[in-house]
């Protein structure tokens, strides 16, 4: 299996997706979004070009604003109504992409699940693959139908700083950050103010860039052993983290594909935990 193979139940091609773009119950999203480094603009793009019938998740946008941490879970109720607002509703077929192919589609491939969607799947090889490709774009604002769709939060998929302390405390999960390895060794400083450099004391680093090439994900052996290399037990269940949530998701995907429990994964991670001076941090 190659990296560009789709797998079933995770990724569809850029083909299956041409041949099946006016299939009835299908929702295409565009799930893309940056670091401020980074110096693009996921709604821009998503305004001059992207896949016929495309809507635009807006992560920053479709978050919990009784926070100051960036892009939270939100309540149920108002999940539902920004899907609405999207015309993505039950029981519809979702594919989700991104600009960057593959960065943040896994979130909301992650965030869809989580609030009880059953049928998601991934664009594999993302937009890029498909511009590659030939394929044609709209551009302009989305005009979706609303649709009804019923958000229940899995909490079972989600986990708290408090249940990160707590395995992390008693040595019972891995807890695996998907940042890059300067910054959990606290030798890069964190592009968002005012959180501090490092990791989270026996914490595991697997940065999500080890999992992806050319915006594919590897194949699961290769991921197998990344994860193994950085000193995972699988006998231990698995918790992801990074610097706010997004690309844990990278490694929630990649344990899922290579056959492993994805666990949960840390909502606030880095962006929280980093930010408060009463949970531990550790550096080196």
């Amino acid at each position: 299996m190659t990296s560009s193979t789709p797998r079933p139940a995770h990724f569809v091609s850029t083909q299956w997706l041409a041949d099946n773009l006016d299939m009835p119950g299908l929702a295409i999203v565009d799930a893309s979004w940056y670091l401020p480094n980074m110096n693009r603009d996921g709604k821009a793009e998503f305004l001059a070009g992207h896949i016929p019938k495309a809507v635009f998740f807006d992560i920053d946008a479709i978050a919990d604003p009784k926070t100051s941490l960036p892009h939270m879970l939100l309540e149920p109720l108002a999940f539902s109504s920004e899907m609405r607002k999207l015309g993505i509703g039950d029981g519809m077929k979702i594919v989700v992409y991104d600009g960057a192919g593959l960065f943040t589609a896994p979130r909301v491939w992650w965030m869809l699940r989580a609030y009880g969607a059953t049928d998601v799947v991934i664009l594999d090889g993302g937009l890029p693959k498909w511009k590659a490709e030939g394929r044609p774009l709209d551009d302009g604002p989305a005009q979706p139908k609303p649709r009804h769709f019923t958000a229940r939060l899995n909490h079972a998929l989600v986990a708290s700083a408090d249940d990160v302390a707590k395995v992390l405390a008693s040595g019972s999960a891995n807890v695996v950050d998907a940042r890059p390895a300067a910054r959990f060794r606290g030798e890069a400083a964190e592009p968002r103010p005012g959180v501090r450099s490092g990791h989270m004391p026996g914490s595991l680093n697997v940065p999500f860039t080890e999992l992806v090439t050319d915006g594919h994900l590897k194949p699961a052996a290769q991921l197998l052993t990344t994860f193994e290399a950085a000193g995972v037990d699988w006998s231990k269940p698995m918790v992801t983290s990074c610097g706010s949530g997004v690309s844990a998701a990278i490694l929630t995907l990649a344990l899922d594909v290579a056959g492993k429990k994805p666990g949960t994964l840390y909502d606030g991670s880095w962006a929280e935990w980093g930010s408060r001076d009463d949970l531990p941090v550790d550096v080196g």
